[in-house]
Protein backbone atom coordinates (compact mmCIF):
# COMPACT_ATOMS: atom_id res chain seq x y z
CA UNK A 1 0.00 0.00 0.00
CA UNK A 2 3.02 2.49 0.65
CA UNK A 3 3.61 2.87 -3.27
CA UNK A 4 0.18 2.51 -4.38
CA UNK A 5 -0.41 6.04 -5.81
CA UNK A 6 2.96 5.57 -7.60
CA UNK A 7 1.54 2.56 -9.00
CA UNK A 8 -2.19 4.20 -10.04
CA UNK A 9 0.49 6.89 -11.68
CA UNK A 10 2.55 5.25 -13.45
CA UNK A 11 0.57 1.99 -14.47
CA UNK A 12 -0.72 3.37 -17.86
CA UNK A 13 2.70 4.56 -18.80
CA UNK A 14 3.81 0.80 -18.81
CA UNK A 15 1.27 -0.09 -21.06
CA UNK A 16 1.98 2.30 -23.21
CA UNK A 17 5.79 0.79 -22.99
CA UNK A 18 4.11 -2.48 -23.86
CA UNK A 19 2.18 -1.07 -26.64
CA UNK A 20 5.97 0.88 -28.18
CA UNK A 21 8.09 -1.84 -27.07
CA UNK A 22 6.10 -5.33 -28.50
CA UNK A 23 3.19 -4.25 -31.01
CA UNK A 24 4.50 -4.14 -34.44
CA UNK A 25 2.55 -3.73 -37.56
CA UNK A 26 -0.36 -1.25 -38.49
CA UNK A 27 -2.75 -3.81 -39.63
CA UNK A 28 -6.27 -4.89 -38.77
CA UNK A 29 -5.45 -7.35 -36.19
CA UNK A 30 -2.58 -4.91 -34.84
CA UNK A 31 -4.72 -1.90 -34.46
CA UNK A 32 -7.26 -4.15 -32.71
CA UNK A 33 -4.64 -5.26 -29.88
CA UNK A 34 -3.39 -1.85 -29.45
CA UNK A 35 -7.06 -0.92 -28.70
CA UNK A 36 -7.89 -4.20 -26.20
CA UNK A 37 -3.88 -3.79 -24.58
CA UNK A 38 -4.97 0.31 -23.73
CA UNK A 39 -8.33 -0.79 -22.62
CA UNK A 40 -6.87 -3.35 -19.97
CA UNK A 41 -4.51 -0.84 -18.92
CA UNK A 42 -6.71 2.16 -18.35
CA UNK A 43 -9.50 -0.76 -16.95
CA UNK A 44 -6.79 -2.03 -14.51
CA UNK A 45 -5.24 1.28 -13.44
CA UNK A 46 -8.96 2.16 -12.57
CA UNK A 47 -9.38 -1.04 -10.09
CA UNK A 48 -6.26 -0.68 -8.05
CA UNK A 49 -7.32 3.27 -7.42
CA UNK A 50 -10.22 2.01 -6.11
CA UNK A 51 -8.28 0.86 -3.34
CA UNK A 52 -7.40 4.24 -2.58
CA UNK A 53 -10.82 4.94 -2.23
CA UNK A 54 -11.88 2.29 0.34
CA UNK A 55 -8.73 2.94 2.44
CA UNK A 56 -9.36 6.70 2.60
CA UNK A 57 -10.57 8.16 5.91
CA UNK A 58 -12.49 11.62 5.12
CA UNK A 59 -12.03 12.07 8.80
CA UNK A 60 -8.21 12.61 8.47
CA UNK A 61 -7.91 15.91 6.92
CA UNK A 62 -3.88 15.39 6.35
CA UNK A 63 -2.53 14.06 3.16
CA UNK A 64 -3.18 9.87 2.70
CA UNK A 65 -1.03 6.85 0.93
CA UNK A 66 2.02 9.54 1.39
CA UNK A 67 5.11 8.64 -0.60
CA UNK A 68 8.36 10.45 0.44
CA UNK A 69 11.91 9.89 -0.99
CA UNK A 70 14.92 11.24 -2.45
CA UNK A 71 14.64 12.03 -6.42
CA UNK A 72 17.02 13.84 -8.54
CA UNK A 73 19.65 16.39 -8.04
CA UNK A 74 18.45 16.94 -4.68
CA UNK A 75 14.94 16.89 -5.10
CA UNK A 76 12.42 14.75 -3.55
CA UNK A 77 9.44 12.80 -5.09
CA UNK A 78 6.36 13.20 -2.45
CA UNK A 79 2.55 11.67 -3.73
CA UNK A 80 0.06 12.03 -1.48
CA UNK A 81 -3.94 12.54 -1.90
CA UNK A 82 -6.81 14.35 1.07
CA UNK A 83 -10.13 14.96 0.67
CA UNK A 84 -9.82 17.49 -2.70
CA UNK A 85 -7.67 15.38 -4.82
CA UNK A 86 -8.38 11.47 -3.92
CA UNK A 87 -11.91 12.69 -5.87
CA UNK A 88 -9.81 13.84 -9.04
CA UNK A 89 -7.82 10.71 -9.17
CA UNK A 90 -11.29 9.09 -9.17
CA UNK A 91 -12.88 10.63 -11.67
CA UNK A 92 -9.47 10.18 -14.19
CA UNK A 93 -9.20 6.34 -13.85
CA UNK A 94 -13.46 6.48 -13.73
CA UNK A 95 -13.12 8.29 -17.33
CA UNK A 96 -10.57 6.69 -18.93
CA UNK A 97 -11.64 3.42 -20.05
CA UNK A 98 -14.94 5.33 -21.58
CA UNK A 99 -12.21 7.59 -23.74
CA UNK A 100 -10.77 4.74 -25.00
CA UNK A 101 -13.50 2.78 -26.05
CA UNK A 102 -14.92 5.80 -28.14
CA UNK A 103 -11.61 5.50 -29.72
CA UNK A 104 -12.48 2.06 -31.49
CA UNK A 105 -13.76 4.02 -34.72
CA UNK A 106 -9.81 5.11 -35.17
CA UNK A 107 -8.37 3.66 -38.15
CA UNK A 108 -5.23 6.42 -38.54
CA UNK A 109 -2.13 5.31 -36.15
CA UNK A 110 -3.62 3.30 -33.97
CA UNK A 111 -0.75 2.32 -31.98
CA UNK A 112 0.48 6.17 -31.49
CA UNK A 113 -3.01 7.60 -30.64
CA UNK A 114 -3.46 5.01 -27.80
CA UNK A 115 -0.08 5.31 -26.22
CA UNK A 116 -0.71 9.17 -26.40
CA UNK A 117 -3.75 8.59 -24.63
CA UNK A 118 -2.02 6.46 -21.88
CA UNK A 119 0.62 8.84 -21.60
CA UNK A 120 -1.56 11.35 -21.11
CA UNK A 121 -3.60 9.63 -18.34
CA UNK A 122 -0.11 9.19 -16.10
CA UNK A 123 1.07 12.73 -16.54
CA UNK A 124 -3.06 13.85 -15.21
CA UNK A 125 -2.81 11.82 -12.14
CA UNK A 126 0.58 13.02 -11.36
CA UNK A 127 -0.54 16.43 -11.02
CA UNK A 128 -3.65 15.32 -8.42
CA UNK A 129 -0.91 12.99 -6.32
CA UNK A 130 1.98 15.27 -6.79
CA UNK A 131 3.21 16.88 -3.51
CA UNK A 132 6.22 18.59 -4.45
CA UNK A 133 5.61 21.94 -6.70
CA UNK A 134 9.15 21.00 -9.48
CA UNK A 135 6.80 17.36 -9.92
CA UNK A 136 3.53 19.15 -9.52
CA UNK A 137 5.02 21.46 -12.39
CA UNK A 138 6.42 18.67 -14.28
CA UNK A 139 3.47 16.93 -14.35
CA UNK A 140 1.52 19.78 -15.23
CA UNK A 141 3.45 20.70 -18.35
CA UNK A 142 4.06 17.40 -19.47
CA UNK A 143 0.58 16.96 -19.97
CA UNK A 144 0.70 19.40 -22.66
CA UNK A 145 2.77 17.19 -25.25
CA UNK A 146 0.09 14.29 -25.83
CA UNK A 147 -2.74 16.27 -26.02
CA UNK A 148 -0.96 18.83 -28.38
CA UNK A 149 0.08 15.37 -30.34
CA UNK A 150 -3.61 14.20 -30.32
CA UNK A 151 -5.12 17.51 -31.85
CA UNK A 152 -2.27 18.14 -34.35
CA UNK A 153 -2.11 14.63 -36.23
CA UNK A 154 -5.79 12.79 -34.99
CA UNK A 155 -7.79 16.18 -35.41
CA UNK A 156 -9.93 18.06 -37.97
CA UNK A 157 -8.94 20.58 -40.79
CA UNK A 158 -7.19 23.52 -38.66
CA UNK A 159 -5.97 21.07 -36.13
CA UNK A 160 -2.08 22.18 -36.86
CA UNK A 161 -3.68 25.83 -35.60
CA UNK A 162 -5.59 24.66 -33.01
CA UNK A 163 -2.82 22.86 -31.57
CA UNK A 164 -0.44 25.18 -31.43
CA UNK A 165 -2.74 27.92 -30.12
CA UNK A 166 -3.80 25.22 -27.14
CA UNK A 167 0.32 24.88 -26.45
CA UNK A 168 1.38 28.02 -26.44
CA UNK A 169 -1.74 29.94 -24.26
CA UNK A 170 -1.10 27.18 -21.49
CA UNK A 171 2.76 27.35 -21.80
CA UNK A 172 3.07 30.89 -21.74
CA UNK A 173 0.60 31.43 -18.63
CA UNK A 174 2.68 28.31 -16.70
CA UNK A 175 5.82 30.03 -17.55
CA UNK A 176 4.52 32.93 -14.76
CA UNK A 177 4.19 30.19 -12.32
CA UNK A 178 7.59 28.52 -12.62
CA UNK A 179 8.84 31.94 -11.81
CA UNK A 180 6.62 32.26 -9.03
CA UNK A 181 8.10 28.80 -7.56
CA UNK A 182 11.86 29.71 -7.92
CA UNK A 183 11.03 32.78 -6.03
CA UNK A 184 9.01 30.59 -3.48
CA UNK A 185 12.08 28.23 -2.75
CA UNK A 186 14.25 30.89 -2.47
CA UNK A 187 12.03 31.96 0.58
CA UNK A 188 11.18 29.09 2.28
CA UNK A 189 13.61 26.65 1.03
CA UNK A 190 11.46 23.61 0.00
CA UNK A 191 9.64 22.90 -2.48
CA UNK A 192 7.46 20.46 -0.65
CA UNK A 193 3.44 21.10 -0.26
CA UNK A 194 2.82 18.81 2.53
CA UNK A 195 3.51 15.46 4.18
CA UNK A 196 7.27 16.21 4.34
CA UNK A 197 9.43 13.85 6.92
CA UNK A 198 6.13 12.02 7.72
CA UNK A 199 4.52 15.22 8.95
CA UNK A 200 2.31 18.04 7.13
CA UNK A 201 5.09 20.55 7.14
CA UNK A 202 6.79 22.82 4.36
CA UNK A 203 5.23 25.54 2.69
CA UNK A 204 1.81 24.55 3.79
CA UNK A 205 2.44 25.12 7.17
CA UNK A 206 4.96 27.34 6.62
CA UNK A 207 2.95 29.80 5.12
CA UNK A 208 0.74 30.36 8.14
CA UNK A 209 3.69 31.23 10.26
CA UNK A 210 4.41 35.06 11.12
CA UNK A 211 7.59 34.91 9.14
CA UNK A 212 5.31 33.85 6.03
CA UNK A 213 2.81 36.82 6.19
CA UNK A 214 5.78 39.25 6.50
CA UNK A 215 7.04 37.27 3.28
CA UNK A 216 4.31 36.75 1.00
CA UNK A 217 1.94 39.00 2.11
CA UNK A 218 2.92 42.24 4.41
CA UNK A 219 2.42 44.90 2.04
CA UNK A 220 -0.75 43.70 0.28
CA UNK A 221 -1.33 45.81 -2.34
CA UNK A 222 2.13 45.10 -4.78
CA UNK A 223 3.07 43.06 -1.82
CA UNK A 224 5.28 39.50 -3.13
CA UNK A 225 2.30 37.48 -2.13
CA UNK A 226 0.14 39.27 -4.49
CA UNK A 227 2.63 38.97 -7.17
CA UNK A 228 3.06 35.07 -6.80
CA UNK A 229 -0.86 34.78 -6.61
CA UNK A 230 -1.04 36.62 -9.82
CA UNK A 231 1.79 34.65 -11.36
CA UNK A 232 0.12 30.85 -10.29
CA UNK A 233 -3.06 32.30 -11.71
CA UNK A 234 -1.97 33.24 -14.85
CA UNK A 235 -1.30 29.53 -15.63
CA UNK A 236 -4.50 28.08 -13.76
CA UNK A 237 -6.66 30.55 -15.53
CA UNK A 238 -5.21 29.68 -18.71
CA UNK A 239 -6.22 26.15 -18.22
CA UNK A 240 -9.51 26.70 -16.38
CA UNK A 241 -9.60 28.19 -18.97
CA UNK A 242 -10.94 31.82 -17.41
CA UNK A 243 -12.66 34.76 -19.70
CA UNK A 244 -10.99 36.54 -21.34
CA UNK A 245 -8.48 34.11 -22.00
CA UNK A 246 -10.59 31.33 -22.95
CA UNK A 247 -10.43 31.67 -26.81
CA UNK A 248 -7.83 28.79 -27.24
CA UNK A 249 -10.64 26.11 -25.46
CA UNK A 250 -13.09 26.50 -28.61
CA UNK A 251 -10.79 25.81 -31.61
CA UNK A 252 -8.87 22.84 -29.42
CA UNK A 253 -12.39 21.15 -29.27
CA UNK A 254 -13.77 22.07 -32.41
CA UNK A 255 -10.29 20.00 -33.96
CA UNK A 256 -9.36 17.64 -31.19
CA UNK A 257 -11.06 13.95 -32.11
CA UNK A 258 -13.93 12.99 -29.82
CA UNK A 259 -12.01 11.42 -27.26
CA UNK A 260 -9.43 14.33 -27.19
CA UNK A 261 -12.60 16.60 -26.67
CA UNK A 262 -13.76 13.97 -23.81
CA UNK A 263 -10.34 14.39 -22.04
CA UNK A 264 -9.72 18.00 -22.19
CA UNK A 265 -13.44 18.75 -20.67
CA UNK A 266 -13.67 16.07 -18.32
CA UNK A 267 -10.66 16.13 -16.86
CA UNK A 268 -7.66 18.89 -18.28
CA UNK A 269 -9.77 21.86 -17.37
CA UNK A 270 -10.41 20.66 -13.69
CA UNK A 271 -6.21 21.07 -13.11
CA UNK A 272 -6.45 24.64 -13.25
CA UNK A 273 -9.51 24.59 -10.54
CA UNK A 274 -7.37 21.72 -8.69
CA UNK A 275 -4.42 24.27 -8.72
CA UNK A 276 -6.48 27.40 -7.53
CA UNK A 277 -7.64 24.39 -4.34
CA UNK A 278 -4.01 23.48 -3.62
CA UNK A 279 -1.88 26.67 -4.08
CA UNK A 280 -4.09 29.98 -4.37
CA UNK A 281 -5.77 29.76 -1.46
CA UNK A 282 -3.76 28.08 1.00
CA UNK A 283 -0.55 29.51 0.10
CA UNK A 284 -1.56 33.00 -0.66
CA UNK A 285 -4.52 33.83 1.67
CA UNK A 286 -3.35 37.85 1.78
CA UNK A 287 -3.44 37.67 -2.05
CA UNK A 288 -6.68 36.04 -2.16
CA UNK A 289 -8.12 38.16 0.04
CA UNK A 290 -6.85 41.44 -2.24
CA UNK A 291 -7.89 39.68 -5.65
CA UNK A 292 -10.87 37.66 -4.52
CA UNK A 293 -13.71 40.31 -5.74
CA UNK A 294 -12.08 40.42 -9.37
CA UNK A 295 -12.10 36.95 -9.87
CA UNK A 296 -15.63 36.96 -8.83
CA UNK A 297 -16.86 39.47 -10.87
CA UNK A 298 -14.57 37.90 -14.00
CA UNK A 299 -16.08 34.84 -13.50
CA UNK A 300 -20.05 36.14 -13.73
CA UNK A 301 -19.28 38.23 -16.60
CA UNK A 302 -17.82 34.87 -17.89
CA UNK A 303 -21.22 33.12 -17.23
CA UNK A 304 -22.65 35.26 -18.87
CA UNK A 305 -20.91 36.25 -22.19
CA UNK A 306 -19.91 33.04 -23.37
CA UNK A 307 -23.22 31.84 -22.79
CA UNK A 308 -24.80 34.10 -25.29
CA UNK A 309 -21.97 32.78 -27.32
CA UNK A 310 -23.31 30.18 -27.17
CA UNK A 311 -26.56 30.91 -28.03
CA UNK A 312 -25.37 31.81 -31.97
CA UNK A 313 -23.10 28.79 -32.42
CA UNK A 314 -23.67 26.84 -35.29
CA UNK A 315 -21.01 23.94 -34.38
CA UNK A 316 -21.95 21.33 -32.09
CA UNK A 317 -19.00 21.09 -30.52
CA UNK A 318 -18.26 25.00 -30.12
CA UNK A 319 -21.84 25.39 -28.67
CA UNK A 320 -20.37 22.83 -25.92
CA UNK A 321 -16.91 24.48 -25.58
CA UNK A 322 -18.48 27.63 -24.64
CA UNK A 323 -20.95 25.76 -22.11
CA UNK A 324 -17.66 24.38 -20.64
CA UNK A 325 -16.38 28.23 -20.14
CA UNK A 326 -19.57 28.94 -18.34
CA UNK A 327 -19.42 26.06 -16.07
CA UNK A 328 -15.99 26.57 -14.95
CA UNK A 329 -17.33 30.20 -14.41
CA UNK A 330 -19.16 29.03 -11.48
CA UNK A 331 -16.13 26.44 -10.65
CA UNK A 332 -13.98 29.58 -9.61
CA UNK A 333 -16.81 31.94 -8.12
CA UNK A 334 -17.35 28.96 -5.92
CA UNK A 335 -13.41 28.43 -4.64
CA UNK A 336 -12.71 32.84 -4.34
CA UNK A 337 -15.91 33.00 -1.97
CA UNK A 338 -13.58 30.81 0.07
CA UNK A 339 -16.55 28.99 2.80
CA UNK A 340 -17.68 25.77 2.82
CA UNK A 341 -20.19 25.92 0.53
CA UNK A 342 -18.88 27.43 -2.17
CA UNK A 343 -15.95 25.56 -2.49
CA UNK A 344 -17.95 22.17 -1.65
CA UNK A 345 -20.43 23.54 -4.61
CA UNK A 346 -16.92 24.28 -7.11
CA UNK A 347 -15.59 20.86 -6.24
CA UNK A 348 -18.41 19.25 -6.79
CA UNK A 349 -19.63 21.30 -9.71
CA UNK A 350 -16.01 19.92 -11.21
CA UNK A 351 -16.62 16.31 -11.14
CA UNK A 352 -20.32 16.78 -12.62
CA UNK A 353 -18.98 18.30 -15.56
CA UNK A 354 -16.56 16.02 -16.35
CA UNK A 355 -19.73 13.39 -16.57
CA UNK A 356 -21.96 15.64 -18.07
CA UNK A 357 -19.45 17.19 -20.37
CA UNK A 358 -17.67 14.48 -21.55
CA UNK A 359 -21.28 12.72 -22.54
CA UNK A 360 -22.38 15.66 -24.41
CA UNK A 361 -18.54 15.21 -26.51
CA UNK A 362 -19.62 11.71 -26.92
CA UNK A 363 -22.60 12.78 -28.15
CA UNK A 364 -21.74 14.77 -30.57
CA UNK A 365 -18.87 11.97 -31.68
CA UNK A 366 -22.13 9.19 -31.92
CA UNK A 367 -23.65 11.01 -34.78
CA UNK A 368 -20.59 12.40 -36.09
CA UNK A 369 -19.36 9.25 -36.87
CA UNK A 370 -22.35 8.69 -39.03
CA UNK A 371 -22.41 12.16 -40.70
CA UNK A 372 -19.12 13.41 -40.58
CA UNK A 373 -20.48 16.80 -39.69
CA UNK A 374 -21.10 18.59 -36.83
CA UNK A 375 -23.13 21.44 -38.09
CA UNK A 376 -26.45 22.04 -36.29
CA UNK A 377 -28.35 22.51 -39.23
CA UNK A 378 -26.76 19.16 -40.50
CA UNK A 379 -29.37 17.48 -38.43
CA UNK A 380 -33.17 17.36 -37.44
CA UNK A 381 -35.52 14.68 -36.16
CA UNK A 382 -33.02 11.85 -35.12
CA UNK A 383 -35.36 11.21 -32.46
CA UNK A 384 -37.32 9.29 -35.48
CA UNK A 385 -34.41 6.78 -36.13
CA UNK A 386 -32.31 6.80 -32.87
CA UNK A 387 -34.71 6.82 -30.19
CA UNK A 388 -32.50 5.76 -27.33
CA UNK A 389 -29.83 8.16 -28.33
CA UNK A 390 -32.55 10.57 -28.17
CA UNK A 391 -32.77 9.73 -24.15
CA UNK A 392 -29.37 9.69 -23.61
CA UNK A 393 -28.87 13.27 -24.83
CA UNK A 394 -31.77 14.85 -23.09
CA UNK A 395 -30.69 13.30 -19.67
CA UNK A 396 -27.47 15.02 -20.27
CA UNK A 397 -28.57 17.96 -21.73
CA UNK A 398 -30.97 18.47 -18.51
CA UNK A 399 -27.84 17.33 -16.37
CA UNK A 400 -26.09 20.66 -18.10
CA UNK A 401 -28.90 22.91 -17.63
CA UNK A 402 -28.83 21.62 -13.53
CA UNK A 403 -31.80 19.91 -13.66
CA UNK A 404 -33.18 19.19 -10.24
CA UNK A 405 -32.01 15.28 -9.47
CA UNK A 406 -28.89 15.87 -11.98
CA UNK A 407 -25.40 16.16 -10.69
CA UNK A 408 -25.70 19.27 -12.52
CA UNK A 409 -28.09 20.84 -10.02
CA UNK A 410 -25.87 20.00 -6.59
CA UNK A 411 -22.70 21.81 -7.94
CA UNK A 412 -24.49 25.69 -8.94
CA UNK A 413 -27.07 25.67 -6.31
CA UNK A 414 -24.07 25.25 -3.52
CA UNK A 415 -21.90 27.25 -5.33
CA UNK A 416 -24.55 30.32 -5.68
CA UNK A 417 -25.53 29.43 -2.11
CA UNK A 418 -21.33 30.21 -1.40
CA UNK A 419 -21.22 32.92 -3.91
CA UNK A 420 -24.82 34.98 -2.42
CA UNK A 421 -22.98 34.80 1.44
CA UNK A 422 -19.78 37.49 -0.08
CA UNK A 423 -21.47 38.85 -2.95
CA UNK A 424 -25.23 39.43 -3.94
CA UNK A 425 -24.85 41.26 -6.87
CA UNK A 426 -22.38 38.78 -8.20
CA UNK A 427 -24.24 35.85 -7.54
CA UNK A 428 -27.60 37.85 -8.79
CA UNK A 429 -25.68 38.18 -12.29
CA UNK A 430 -24.31 34.16 -12.03
CA UNK A 431 -27.64 33.05 -11.89
CA UNK A 432 -29.10 34.66 -15.05
CA UNK A 433 -26.60 31.84 -16.50
CA UNK A 434 -28.82 29.03 -15.37
CA UNK A 435 -31.35 30.62 -17.50
CA UNK A 436 -29.16 31.29 -20.30
CA UNK A 437 -27.70 27.73 -19.96
CA UNK A 438 -31.42 26.36 -20.37
CA UNK A 439 -31.86 28.53 -23.98
CA UNK A 440 -28.80 27.21 -25.18
CA UNK A 441 -29.14 23.66 -24.38
CA UNK A 442 -32.34 22.96 -25.34
CA UNK A 443 -32.25 24.94 -28.70
CA UNK A 444 -29.36 22.59 -29.65
CA UNK A 445 -31.36 19.78 -28.58
CA UNK A 446 -34.66 20.78 -30.30
CA UNK A 447 -32.83 20.87 -33.62
CA UNK A 448 -31.03 18.35 -33.65
CA UNK A 449 -32.83 15.51 -32.05
CA UNK A 450 -36.91 16.79 -32.36
CA UNK A 451 -38.95 17.88 -35.28
CA UNK A 452 -40.07 15.77 -38.73
CA UNK A 453 -37.02 13.57 -40.16
CA UNK A 454 -37.06 15.17 -43.45
CA UNK A 455 -33.43 15.74 -45.18
CA UNK A 456 -32.96 12.37 -46.71
CA UNK A 457 -28.98 11.81 -45.39
CA UNK A 458 -30.73 11.09 -42.26
CA UNK A 459 -33.13 8.21 -43.24
CA UNK A 460 -30.20 5.91 -43.10
CA UNK A 461 -29.17 6.67 -39.59
CA UNK A 462 -28.70 3.64 -37.59
CA UNK A 463 -29.02 4.03 -33.16
CA UNK A 464 -26.28 3.25 -30.65
CA UNK A 465 -24.87 0.23 -30.89
CA UNK A 466 -24.07 -1.72 -28.12
CA UNK A 467 -20.15 -0.36 -27.51
CA UNK A 468 -21.85 2.89 -28.28
CA UNK A 469 -24.62 2.41 -25.20
CA UNK A 470 -22.03 0.51 -22.70
CA UNK A 471 -19.83 3.70 -22.58
CA UNK A 472 -22.59 5.89 -22.14
CA UNK A 473 -24.45 3.75 -19.02
CA UNK A 474 -21.24 4.50 -16.89
CA UNK A 475 -22.31 8.39 -17.10
CA UNK A 476 -25.73 8.22 -17.16
CA UNK A 477 -24.99 6.13 -13.42
CA UNK A 478 -22.53 9.01 -11.72
CA UNK A 479 -25.11 11.75 -12.78
CA UNK A 480 -28.06 10.57 -11.62
CA UNK A 481 -26.38 9.14 -8.89
CA UNK A 482 -24.63 12.05 -7.21
CA UNK A 483 -27.70 13.91 -8.29
CA UNK A 484 -29.68 12.12 -5.72
CA UNK A 485 -27.44 11.40 -3.19
CA UNK A 486 -24.70 14.29 -3.07
CA UNK A 487 -23.21 12.67 0.34
CA UNK A 488 -20.92 10.45 -2.00
CA UNK A 489 -18.98 13.10 -2.83
CA UNK A 490 -19.37 16.28 0.41
CA UNK A 491 -18.62 13.85 3.03
CA UNK A 492 -15.22 13.02 1.39
CA UNK A 493 -14.49 16.24 0.42
CA UNK A 494 -16.01 18.11 3.98
CA UNK A 495 -13.70 17.42 6.23
CA UNK A 496 -10.56 18.72 3.59
CA UNK A 497 -12.62 21.45 2.40
CA UNK A 498 -13.51 22.89 6.29
CA UNK A 499 -10.12 22.72 6.99
CA UNK A 500 -8.65 24.70 4.05
CA UNK A 501 -11.21 27.58 5.23
CA UNK A 502 -10.01 27.48 8.35
CA UNK A 503 -6.33 28.07 7.44
CA UNK A 504 -7.38 30.90 4.93
CA UNK A 505 -9.47 32.63 7.24
CA UNK A 506 -6.41 32.61 10.19
CA UNK A 507 -4.08 33.51 8.14
CA UNK A 508 -6.31 36.37 6.78
CA UNK A 509 -6.97 37.38 10.06
CA UNK A 510 -3.81 37.17 11.89
CA UNK A 511 -2.72 39.43 8.93
CA UNK A 512 -4.87 42.00 9.68
CA UNK A 513 -4.61 41.87 13.46
CA UNK A 514 -0.64 42.36 12.50
CA UNK A 515 -1.69 45.49 10.35
CA UNK A 516 -3.42 47.04 13.27
CA UNK A 517 -1.34 47.20 15.75
CA UNK A 518 1.70 48.27 12.93
CA UNK A 519 -0.71 51.21 12.23
CA UNK A 520 -1.18 51.64 15.81
CA UNK A 521 2.45 52.00 16.64
CA UNK A 522 3.18 54.10 13.66
CA UNK A 523 0.12 56.78 14.64
CA UNK A 524 1.96 56.88 18.01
Amino acid sequence: MGNLLSLITFFPLLGALILAVFLRGDDKAAQGNAKWVALATTVATFVISLFVLIGFDPSNTDFQFVEDREWLLGMNYRMGVDGISVLFVMLTTFLMPLVIAACWEVTHRVKEYMIAFLVLETLMLGVFCALDLILFYLFFEGGLIPMFLIIGIWGGKNRIYASFKFFLYTFLGSVLMLVAMVAMYTQAGTTCIGACGGEIVGLLDYQFSSETVSLFGFQIIGGLQTLMWLAFFASFAVKMPMWPVHTWLPDAHVQAPTAGSVVLAAILLKMGGYGFLRFSLPMFPIGTEVMAPLVLWLSAIAIVYTSLVALVQEDMKKLIAYSSVAHMGYVTMGIFAVNQQGIDGAIFQMLSHGFVSGALFLCVGVIYDRMHTREIDAYGGLVNRMPAYALIFLLFTMANVGLPGTSGFIGEFLTLMGVFQVNTWVALIATTGVILSAGYALFLYRRVVMGDLIKESLKSMTDMTGRERAIFAPLVVMTILLGVYPSLVTDIIGPSVETLVSQVETAQADFSSETQVADAAESH
